[in-house]
């Protein structure tokens, strides 16, 4: 199958195949082994004769002041081949104008996400979730699907995705993917690339740590969790510590049951976002 390439939303509306099941899978392009299994579960997900859509636009929206929007890799050819290659009918890469009509600066009326926008990620990037659900919204308006695959690699995005789409009432089914690891544990991700040999081997540190803090929160509780993750990760000066928590699904407090651990890091210049499922017993 080879991917048709478009680049306005009326390039698409008369690309896309009608009365078929519908897939999307939102990307900001530089796309790897992470994204194709996204597109392949999606091309699974609606039978070989339903319609999979791939998005692939660099937000502005989501990226803060002195962050790394104008170097965020861009790939739009080898983009295309990855999506064919993966299943994929159309790729829709639109440039800013046909998303914002008020330019590169953003919407004069975007998506609120609430208190957990604000904690983790919001946090450490003020901005981010609303310009992520802004455009999230508007993808979803303009491709129509009626299912939508996101990794859960990126958990918090996940999770509020998942919120809007069921407070909006917006007539999509939000389907998670497991994260996508390299040989050595290292979640795919477009920004590996920026790491330098030195840095990308001080990173495997990262998903030992996680495993590090799932195995101890499932025998000794949540905080005894922590602290053995970060003991992992203090052993890696390399290796910036912004925050490694364990949670509830939800991203609350934890309690016993199922749970999550989430960690940032920054190795170099680079961040790195990782996290795991966990059973949290006890404190």
């Amino acid at each position: 199958m080879s991917a048709v390439l478009v680049e306005s939303h009326a390039a698409l509306v008369a690309a896309r195949c009608s009365g078929v099941p519908s897939a999307v899978v939102m990307t900001m392009g530089a796309l790897h082994e992470g994204h194709a299994v996204l597109v392949r579960e999606a091309r699974a997900a609606v039978g070989a004769d339903g319609c999979v859509i791939v998005t692939d636009f660099v937000n502005p929206m989501q990226f803060g002041a002195g962050e790394d929007f104008e170097r965020y890799p861009r790939s739009l050819e080898a983009d295309v081949r990855i999506c064919s290659a993966a299943g994929a009918n159309l790729v829709y890469a639109p440039m800013v104008a046909e998303i914002y009509v008020e330019g590169a600066a953003g919407a004069s009326i975007t998506v609120d996400p609430g208190p957990l926008g604000e904690v983790l990620e919001g946090a450490a990037r003020p901005g981010h979730f609303r310009g992520m659900l802004t455009v999230v919204a508007k993808l979803l308006h303009l491709t129509a699907p009626d299912l939508a695959l996101f990794g859960e690699k990126d958990y918090q995005q996940l999770v509020l995705i998942t919120e809007m789409v069921s407070q909006l009432n917006f007539p999509t089914k939000v389907v998670p993917v497991p994260t996508v690891r390299e040989p050595d544990g290292l979640a795919m991700s477009s920004r590996n690339r920026y790491l330098s040999d030195e840095e990308r081997a001080a990173a495997a540190v990262v998903p030992r740590a996680l495993e590090e803090t799932v195995r101890v929160s499932q025998d000794e509780g949540a905080e005894a969790g922590v602290r053995a993750g970060l003991a992992v990760l203090s052993a890696n000066p390399a290796v910036e510590v912004d925050y490694l928590v364990v949670t509830d699904a939800a991203l609350g407090v934890a309690r016993p049951g199922v749970g999550r651990a989430l960690v940032a890091v920054r190795v170099g210049t680079t961040r790195l976002l990782d996290n795991m499922a966990c059973t949290v017993t006890g404190p």
